[in-house]
């Protein structure tokens, strides 16, 4: 039996639905139930309550756990929730935890997604427990989120690269490392086959599209401005700032062999998802993704 949090969000639930079709039985971990009714609706699937932010609410969701996912959500609160999790599956003796983590965590950044995944991580390497940290780089659905419908691509990213990866690749590698051995005490830098400029993605989606699309680069001050009208939270627009700086420094863009040697498949292109999801970026159907989904944001 598989445990799994943060199964109502666009990672979790991506990896549950491929856990349900390899055949694995997993238990959800949810805080509203009611609101989950359609992952119970998958076979092998349980869905029970429980809230990372209220330790007492977990140790029943541990019985019978073999191996267990640690999908923290992303906010300040989960550096407190990762560790009510881990000395949970402590107190059940679970004999292994992926934690989903993010590019460039990093316990000794100031603050954001790679410090509140950093601590997570050390977390749970003082645990004591066998553990696989899975660090994806920037999802290829968080640009279908945030520039569907968009002919311009304002970001503060120079000309630095990125090694955007598909959402269903990197629960395609989370599901081998919770099904199968020998994946204890490793971290997998999660990537897509290719490093690309903003500009290179811009043209990959305008050839998708039929249309044009360019990449503006802009100043960070310009990104907290956007970012700030949009009404965000201050700690969350901090932390896509955060994030952000990290990535034009060259973080997450090189490009790895995960997909493939872990989850024995070709790991998808930007063209490619740009190609499937063309009328999404033009902006004719919903998006996919919020706005802090990813956790780096997921």
């Amino acid at each position: 039996m598989i445990l799994a949090t943060g199964a109502t969000g666009k990672s979790g639930r991506e990896i549950v639905k491929q856990l349900s079709q390899a055949g694995a039985q997993v238990r959800a971990l949810v805080r509203d139930p009611t609101k989950a009714v359609w992952l119970g609706e998958l076979p092998g699937v349980e869905v029970v309550q429980g809230d990372l932010g209220q330790p007492e609410t977990l140790d029943a969701a541990f019985k019978g756990i073999e191996r267990a996912l640690l999908l923290p959500a992303p906010a300040p609160s989960s550096v407190a929730e990762q560790a009510n999790f881990i000395a949970a599956a402590v107190r059940a003796a679970t004999p292994h935890v992926v934690k989903f983590s993010a590019v460039g965590a990093d316990a000794s950044a100031a603050e954001g997604f790679a410090r509140w995944h950093g601590l997570g991580e050390e977390q749970l390497k003082a645990s004591g427990l066998a553990y696989t940290i899975l660090r994806p780089a920037l999802f290829m659905q968080e640009l279908l989120n945030t520039w569907g419908g968009q002919q311009t691509i304002y970001l503060p990213m120079g000309d630095a690269r990125q090694a955007p990866v598909d959402t269903r690749d990197i629960a395609a590698v989370a599901v081998k490392t919770l099904t199968e051995d020998g994946h204890a005490g490793r971290t997998y830098e999660i990537t897509g086959p290719e490093s690309l400029t903003f500009t290179e993605i811009a043209a990959q989606i305008a050839d998708a599209t039929g249309r044009e699309v360019n990449y503006v680069p802009i100043t960070f001050e310009q990104y907290r401005q956007a970012l700030t009208q949009m009404n965000l939270p201050a700690w969350l627009v901090e932390a896509i700032i955060d994030l952000y700086e990290k990535l034009a420094t060259g973080v997450g863009s090189e490009v790895t062999n995960v997909v493939r040697e872990v989850a024995g498949q070709e790991p998808t292109t930007f063209a490619a998802f740009a190609r499937e999801h063309a009328q999404q970026f033009k902006g004719q159907t919903q998006r996919q993704v919020t706005s802090n989904e990813q956790g780096q944001v997921d």
